[in-house]
């Protein structure tokens, strides 16, 4: 059977070199956007991980010379993201962590405070290296063993391929229009190919705030139809609505009623 170590040797990859690490986020908006972000915001992707909140991922990943990532989007399994270069660390405080523009995003899907150790952490440069690029979002491998045993070494564990996509998966169609639910979170963080559709659509959309159970209703039309509309509100919360100004945007819903 063919297993991840036998990629990356054909790779000229040496296993012993590498740890694989497989994220899956405990903060629910953040799981569901990582693999938007590995396919299109490689930059936040790499931000999640270069700090690691486990002082012993820390280490692990110091000792290491190349770091394959993979995302947990099911049970037993995990999705191939990327392959990074180790090129060393340095320390970083709490305060300049959350100074740098990447974390400042992922905060905003809800990466909280013990993402880093207060004023001990390492902020790790890890390269992108493009030689297994060809796979992201198509290979799958099995992840043995125990779930919460996240990071390994590629040397002393086997990894089971379990498929080869024949498209990436991170790039995922976007729901039925009636299936389709947003927060304001992720409103600034949808695929390209969502938007493209999004821009093409006009209608009625729906914004329920979750504190107390109440609606607006409003219509998008002209340029950029749904998509234009949407991104007001990314970028203001309230999209020019008075009835929305004095509420809370982390709150909200977006649907669409009727196209």
């Amino acid at each position: 059977m063919l297993e991840l170590n036998d990629l990356l040797i054909k790779a000229d990859i040496d296993p012993k070199q590498v740890l694989v690490m497989r994220h899956r986020p405990t903060e629910l908006g953040l799981r569901r956007v990582l693999p938007w972000y590995a396919a299109e915001r490689p930059e936040l992707f790499n931000a999640y991980q270069r700090a690691q909140a486990s002082k012993n991922a820390e280490t692990a990943l110091s000792r290491a010379k190349y770091l394959v990532s993979f995302i947990g989007c099911e049970p037993k399994r995990a999705h191939f993201a990327g392959l990074y270069r180790q090129n060393g660390n340095r320390h970083i405080s709490s305060k300049e962590y959350w100074a740098i523009p990447e974390n400042v995003e992922l905060n905003k899907q809800g990466m909280h405070a013990s993402s880093i150790r207060a004023d001990q952490s390492l902020w790790f440069d890890l390269a992108p290296d493009d030689r297994l690029n060809y796979l992201q979002g198509r290979l799958i491998i099995t992840w043995t063993g125990l779930e919460r045993s996240w990071y390994r070494w590629a040397a002393r564990n086997h990894f089971p391929i379990a498929a080869i996509l024949d498209a990436n998966c991170f790039a995922q169609d976007m729901p039925e229009w009636r299936q389709l639910v947003l927060s304001w979170q992720e409103l600034g963080s949808l695929p390209t190919t969502w938007r493209n559709v999004l821009a093409e659509w006009r209608g009625i959309y729906l914004i329920t705030d979750q504190s107390d159970g109440k609606a607006y209703v409003g219509s998008a039309y002209g340029k950029d139809n749904l998509l234009g509309r949407w991104m007001g509100y990314a970028k203001t919360g309230h999209g020019g609505n008075r009835q929305l100004r004095d509420r809370d945007p982390n709150e909200f819903v977006f649907s669409i009623l009727q196209r």
